[in-house]
């Protein structure tokens, strides 16, 4: 049962008019008139509301108390988590020589007479490269093997190929798994790649050229997923059947040997139709393309740019030489401090000292250089001095002297939930770089959240009392890498398993389980969404390592995802289209079986939870313009993949402690 917080004092503003009137008689025997149009009246209801007014704010002693004690313990409230985006920078034209993005470079949103532009900074230095090309050999797929065939020497492609030399670059009849390798020897990471073709008008028999039967993809240096899709902006070769140009931005990349060659690559495979593209028109190849001239040059680079942007060198002040001074940095709030970003002290005849940020002074001493900052106030502070029991007093931190300038380096600002902004709305380049012609931000905006609120902070401050930033059990685990700073998480669950006499569990053993924090978490999630990022896990591993008992072996990884995939058979009504139907099955299909929205409660389908065939027809229920349901059949599929033709369906699904229900690609039957 929850505590009710008592008030000091109930009375509300009629119980105080009445209690006055009854008490005129006593006073004023006289007065007889107590309508409310009398004089009297009226300033006896207007002391009740000055009374009333006071008792409101005599209620809020409770509160304050409770924030006072929140501050305490060291509560502060959470700065603003900034956006992120990934933004593309064209260039004006093709150079050979590398083009530099610096780190800092700032692209906004366009500024309008009522809105003021939102601002970008990139977070990294970018080197944009010409790409250098070294080889192009294909890979048939023959009867459970593959073979390469090597593509004649790249100066002769370049230049192009007579009819005789053209180059078959699948099977005679293209069989799935068929794919034309192009090497470079250079890393092309995030790189805009634009490839000039020439290919036989006669050659790539049977596709459809507006749906082509294939994917480009790009070599990793991952053993889990060695090749990444890539998004294909542009194709104007009908399916390799003419000439044209394709251009495709890259994922991060790596080295792979194919054929005994080490380099960085990037394909196009032939790949397997599924039921919906066969419907929607997408045919296989019946004869091979015939390449005849490829050239490759760089277009441009992918960027991950953040909602903030730095002040450099702002003046604080100068020091008095007393302990516990504050001073405020101008603009904020202020985004979490990266390398760099600290404050100066410059004393007379000396260079420059560097201070040292800390949370509190509980482990400061004389000596130490230490100051805190708030995140939301601006407010930085040196360490007071403390009377002791026997009068001594004594300094948490060190005091900049007497007449020293305070100079902070440089601070970012910003943050917020207005820096999730749309596609395509970044498109303004504030910092002139050279061969840089224009910015576009292809995929929205994410990750922006406001600062924390006072009623939140009072939320949290249970948990706080609960665990004391030590991780003992499970939900100081979970509690706690919720916490940690710069790390965006969508979902946490720890797992400390009983030790087996295998030895296949040691004892101490826990394992942290983390799932991303996506834009839209009720639709479909690809696979690199729910793949948390190596830096994550690296900072996660690092705070939750600082306080774990001593005993404790520590795995921050992503839980074991089961795939799953439904193709359901209905009947719509005759009067509702088909598309709306189906976008609705789906919608509620992917919201159901989903690791962060999903399960009977709607919070992320549970850990280690079976997935039976009910639980499926149970989702669907009261679909709207639905006559009836004929069947719901359940896949087990590979991560991204639709239902299989040839599998047999599966009543239910099996998952382990450490797993989780993830969506495939549904498909919906009409009959």
């Amino acid at each position: 049962m929850p505590l009710a917080a008592p008030k000091l004092d109930d009375r509300l503003f009629q119980e105080l008019v009445d209690e006055a009137k009854k008490r005129i008689p006593h006073y004023t025997s006289e007065w007889t008139d107590h309508n409310v149009s009398d004089p009297g009246v009226t300033l006896i209801e207007l002391f009740a509301w000055l009374t009333e007014t006071t008792l409101y704010r005599l209620n809020r002693v409770p509160e304050r108390h409770y924030v006072k004690f929140m501050e305490m313990l060291g509560v502060t409230l959470k700065a603003p988590v900034p956006a992120k985006a990934p933004v593309t920078f064209w260039l004006s034209a093709l150079v050979e020589a590398n083009v530099v993005i610096p780190a800092g470079t700032e692209v906004a949103s366009t500024q309008t007479e009522t809105e003021q532009s939102i601002v970008f900074t990139t977070d990294d230095e970018f080197t944009i490269t010409a790409p250098l090309f070294k080889q192009v050999l294909s890979e048939t797929m023959g009867q459970g093997k593959s073979d390469f065939r090597l593509a004649p020497r790249l100066g002769a492609l370049e230049m192009g190929l007579t009819e005789q030399q053209q180059f078959r670059v699948f099977s005679e009849t293209p069989q799935v798994g068929d794919a034309l390798y192009f090497g470079f020897e250079n890393d092309l990471s995030h790189h805009i790649l634009r490839f000039e073709m020439a290919w036989n008008n006669a050659g790539g028999r049977g596709p459809n050229p507006d749906l082509p039967p294939y994917v480009w993809e790009a070599a990793t240096s991952n053993p889990d997923r060695p090749w990444l899709p890539c998004f294909a902006e542009t194709d104007t070769t009908r399916a390799l059947n003419g000439n044209g140009r394709v251009q495709i931005h890259l994922p991060r990349m790596g080295q792979q040997a194919v054929n005994g060659q080490k380099l960085h690559w990037v394909r196009v495979r032939v790949k397997e139709i599924t039921r919906s593209e066969r419907e929607e028109g997408m045919k296989p190849y019946t004869g091979s393309p015939l390449l005849r001239k490829v050239n490759v040059s760089t277009h441009g680079g992918i960027i991950m740019t953040t909602h903030a942007q730095a002040i450099r060198d702002e003046f604080l002040g100068q020091s008095d030489g007393s302990a516990g001074q504050r001073f405020h940095l101008q603009v904020t709030p202020i985004l979490e401090r990266r390398p760099g970003e600290h404050l100066l002290v410059y004393v007379s005849g000396e260079g420059p000292q560097t201070w040292t940020e800390v949370k509190d002074f509980a482990d400061s001493y004389s000596d130490n250089r230490h100051y805190t900052l708030d995140n939301v106030t601006g407010e930085l502070r040196f360490g007071p001095a403390i009377r002791q029991p026997d009068g001594a007093m004594k300094l948490y931190g060190a005091i900049p002297p007497r007449g020293a300038n305070l100079i902070f380096k440089q601070y970012r600002y910003g943050g917020g939930e207005e820096g999730n902004v749309e596609a395509g709305i970044i498109n303004t380049l504030k910092t002139a770089i050279p061969y840089v012609s224009r910015v576009s931000n292809r995929e929205p905006a994410w990750g922006g959240l406001d600062e924390e609120t006072l009623e939140d902070a009072m939320v949290r401050a249970p948990k706080i009392m609960r665990h004391r930033d030590r991780a003992v059990t499970a939900a100081d685990y979970e509690d706690l890498a919720l916490q940690t700073p710069g790390v965006t998480v969508g979902r946490v669950k720890c797992l400390q398993p009983e030790p087996s006499e295998g030895g296949r569990v040691a004892p101490g053993q826990v394992y942290v389980l983390i799932i991303p924090r996506t834009r839209k978490p009720e639709g479909y999630l690809t696979p690199e969404m729910l793949q948390p990022d190596e830096t994550d896990i690296e900072k996660l591993t690092t705070f939750l390592d600082e306080r774990r008992l001593l005993t404790t072996r520590l795995f921050v990884r992503a839980p074991a995802y089961r795939w799953v995939a439904a193709r359901v058979r209905l009947r719509a009504n005759p009067d509702a289209p088909q598309t709306t139907v189906e976008q609705e099955i789906l919608a509620r299909l992917y919201r159901f079986l989903n690791p962060l929205t999903g399960g009977p409660r709607g919070e992320g389908w549970p850990f280690g939870r079976e997935l039976f065939l009910s639980d499926v027809y149970q989702s669907l229920q009261g679909t709207p313009n639905v006559q009836f349901i004929r069947s719901v059949e359940l896949f087990i599929v590979e991560p991204g993949s639709g239902p299989p033709t040839e599998s047999e369906p599966v009543e239910s699904v099996e998952v382990v402690a450490h797993g989780i229900i993830a969506s495939g690609r549904h498909e919906v039957a009409f009959i």
